[in-house]
């Protein structure tokens, strides 16, 4: 479908005498016209850092979309901005289908003064982006119709029924189903699947576990004792070009949540990842992000429940995504439990939870911990969850607290009575921190 882009793209570039680029409505080039001028000013950084980087920053979208462009349902002509990296400006034609924006055609603009592309040229042009509009509105249904078999891998059995489930998606999705992929999980999620998602291979809804069960039941099945998860399979084109799934991600919880917080607990690493992800949440907002979700679900006190994302280190093939949903899962459980890591967590990012998911999926019922974790010693549990945190250090942990150091031994002295255990031991500390870590899970 690529080539057929090209040669849409190719054509519009004739009618206009113009080079053109395709972007999606999350402004991640699609095709190019070939460029041949020996005008520097045509290649402006803006354009340059789309072809090169095969995407658009948040800011340069945002910047573009002020005028108007996902409205409109004909061609919008755009200044030129030196101060933003646009030294020309630009015609941008939306590529529309049935009244929804798909993505954007752009050309450069001529100088001002100097005649611009004919009328009739123009409306030539539109009519060549309702074509490119069906084929990206066909690629995002075939998305949606690969949900039976998307499905049918998350939830099968392990053995032969997993192998025949990842085989017919692999069937399903030709030889795309070779290629990078990311699995993420939305949970929990209200209603049906969305109808597309940017970017993504194949969507459907996955039922939630509804604790242990018996032994060849899937492993693959939504976050464990909660309601319904969406699962998403994201096509990637690089390991480390993370930005643009994450954006799609940060776009489908409600706007109720912050997606800037996404990365922003491995912002100190400065990792490239945590940037990527700090960098998506922003995009995400910038955009408006939101709006796909809805409310989230109520909770079992009545408030709603916080509806988050988890993505799973991404995965060449599909043999190894049944494990990848796993990871997927249990980020979006971590983003739960540890509001910093969230609302859209990477598997990469989530520490101990890495561990602690998989050992975690029934409530924990430690008998050290099981007083302590009674809602009358919720300031104890805090207090020696902050002092593991702090490795043991008496004076970060009070100074985290706010309180005094004396104050800070007296619980410590109060934990120990109330779990039978040993601060000052290795095993103890480890026991009541794994404890204390998984019960955020639960």
């Amino acid at each position: 479908m690529k080539g057929d882009y090209q040669d849409l793209v190719d054509e519009i570039s004739a009618l206009l005498g113009a080079p053109a680029t395709l972007e999606n409505r999350d402004f991640r080039l699609i095709a190019f016209g070939a460029h041949d001028s020996d005008d520097d000013l045509a290649m402006d950084p803006v354009r340059t850092r789309s072809i090169l980087t095969r995407q658009s920053t948040a800011a340069v979208r945002s910047w573009f979309e002020g005028f108007g462009i996902a409205r409109a349902t004909g061609p919008v002509r755009i200044p030129a901005a030196p101060d933003a990296g646009v030294f020309r400006g630009r015609i941008c034609l939306p590529v529309r289908f049935r009244g929804i924006v798909q993505g954007y055609v752009w050309l450069l603009d001529q100088e001002p003064g100097a005649p611009g592309p004919e009328p009739a040229a123009l409306d030539a042009a539109m009519e060549v982006a309702q074509r490119i509009g069906v084929l990206l509105a066909e690629e995002a249904k075939a998305g949606a119709d690969l949900s039976r078999e998307f499905q049918a891998v998350l939830t099968a059995g392990r053995g032969w029924q997993q192998d025949m489930a990842v085989a017919a998606l692999r069937a399903a999705l030709g030889p795309g189903g070779d290629g990078l992929h990311a699995a993420v999980c939305v949970a929990p999620w209200p209603g049906e699947a969305p109808a597309s998602v940017p970017g993504a291979a194949a969507v459907c809804v996955v039922p939630g576990r509804g604790g242990a069960g018996e032994a060849g039941d899937a492993p693959t099945a939504g976050p464990a004792g909660g309601g319904p998860a969406l699962a998403v399979l994201l096509r990637l084109r690089s390991t480390d070009a993370l930005a643009p799934a994450l954006t799609a991600v940060a776009r489908l919880l409600p706007r109720t949540a912050d997606p800037a917080a996404a990365g922003a607990a491995g912002a100190g690493t400065a990792g490239p990842r945590a940037k990527a992800a700090a960098g998506a949440g922003a995009a995400a907002r910038a955009a408006g992000a939101g709006g796909s979700a809805g409310t989230a679900p109520a909770g079992p006190s009545g408030g709603a429940l916080r509806m988050t994302a988890g993505v799973a280190d991404p995965v060449r093939g599909l043999a190894e995504l049944p494990a990848a949903w796993e990871q997927a899962v249990a980020a979006a459980r971590a983003a739960v439990a540890e509001p910093r890591l969230g609302p859209v967590a990477q598997w990469s990012q989530i520490g101990p939870y890495r561990l602690l998911a998989g050992l975690a999926s029934d409530p924990v019922d430690d008998p050290a911990a099981r007083a302590l974790l009674a809602p009358a010693h919720r300031e104890l549990a805090r207090t020696a969850e902050v002092f593991l945190d702090c490795a043991g250090q008496a004076g970060r942990a009070a100074a985290a607290l706010g309180i005094h150091r004396q104050t800070l031994y007296y619980r410590l002295g109060r934990v120990e009575q109330l779990t039978g255990l040993d601060l000052d031991a290795g095993e103890d500390r480890l026991l009541l921190h794994m404890a204390l870590k998984a019960s955020r899970l639960a």
